[in-house]
């Protein structure tokens, strides 16, 4: 009979025969329960964050917050789950094929493992907080690790943003101490606009209010602002004009495209109603061949008159 590694082909066989079919069984077992604990887990976060949305825009809101929350959990519980089988099956076939003593003498190994691997097992621990009590969701705006963006993934180890310009961060989670989240719930239209001095403060307060109040009512804005945005406060008073503080409440996700839109009403707006935006001035001294100076100004950046050779400071 031919033999193999000192054991004959009809022992192979017989071992085949007694282990086979239950290392077999584990695997397929194990495939089966990650199937049905996805199932399990998607129904079960979903039962236990669900509430019944109304028409009210604050439930909105939560519904909004309940999509990002119920996806994140879910990720996370799949790894969770799919960590938890495959280390329980794999000692199951070492049990079965009787390798757990060899294991056991690995101990002192694993301990080894243990502390050199200290940073993983942080990062571990801090990702399950993060996720526990919420600290952001898959889709939201965060800044966290000295970068910002969208959150694409949170692992376990690791949360992968994407910045504006599209670049992709991984951010170790053991790594993250604050963590500022930009799209919960609502957030501030927060813009400071400065006018001429000489302008009626009042008129241009109320042309804001105005500007703010218009948005607020248009389709496209109805559900988006939560307050219109209005003049809070003169703000400053400086060398070029007065500054207006204007606020706003705005559905977070929004909180980029509100501003510029109202910006971009506001220019129409003050140049409707005659209210300047300063501009810094400066003032050209020209010499002419007599030795005599003339001066021009204009705004920052226009030339008044000759420059080069014969232009004399500011």
């Amino acid at each position: 009979m031919p033999r193999v590694n000192g054991r004959t082909l009809a022992d192979v066989g017989d071992w085949l025969a007694t282990h086979g079919p239950v290392v077999i069984l584990i695997i397929v077992g194990a495939y089966l329960v990650l199937r049905l604990g996805r199932v399990l887990i998607h129904r079960l976060v979903e039962r236990t964050l669900s509430r019944q949305a109304t028409d009210n825009t604050t439930q909105e809101l939560s519904a909004v917050e309940l999509k990002k929350r119920v996806d994140t959990l879910e990720a996370l519980g799949a790894r969770v789950l799919r960590l938890v089988v495959v280390v329980a099956a794999t000692f199951l076939v070492f049990d079965t094929l009787d390798l757990l003593p060899a294991l056991a003498g690995l101990g002192l190994l694993g301990a080894a493992l243990a502390f050199a691997f200290q940073d993983v097992i942080r990062d571990l621990v801090n990702g399950a907080l993060i996720v526990i009590e919420n600290w952001y969701s898959i889709g939201d705006v965060v800044q966290v690790g000295g970068v910002s963006g969208s959150v694409e993934d949170i692992g376990l180890r690791r949360t992968t943003l994407r910045d504006l310009d599209g670049v992709v961060h991984i951010v170790p989670n053991g790594e993250i101490r604050v963590a500022s989240n930009l799209t919960r719930v609502w957030a501030r239209i927060n813009l400071d606009v400065t006018v001429a001095h000489g302008t009626d403060i009042d008129r241009a307060s109320a042309v804001v209010d105005a500007v703010g109040r218009e948005m607020a009512s248009q389709p496209t804005w109805k559900r988006r602002l939560l307050e219109p945005p209005r003049v809070e406060r003169v703000e400053a008073i400086g060398e070029y004009g007065i500054t207006l503080k204007i606020l706003g409440t705005v559905r977070a996700s929004d909180r980029w495209a509100a501003s510029g839109e109202l910006r971009k009403r506001l220019l129409v707006a003050f140049r409707e109603h005659g209210i300047e935006i300063p501009r810094p001035q400066r003032v050209v001294l020209v010499r002419d061949p007599g030795g005599s100076e003339s001066a021009a100004d204009g705004p920052l950046g226009e030339s008044g008159g000759p420059t080069g050779d014969d232009a004399a400071g500011e």
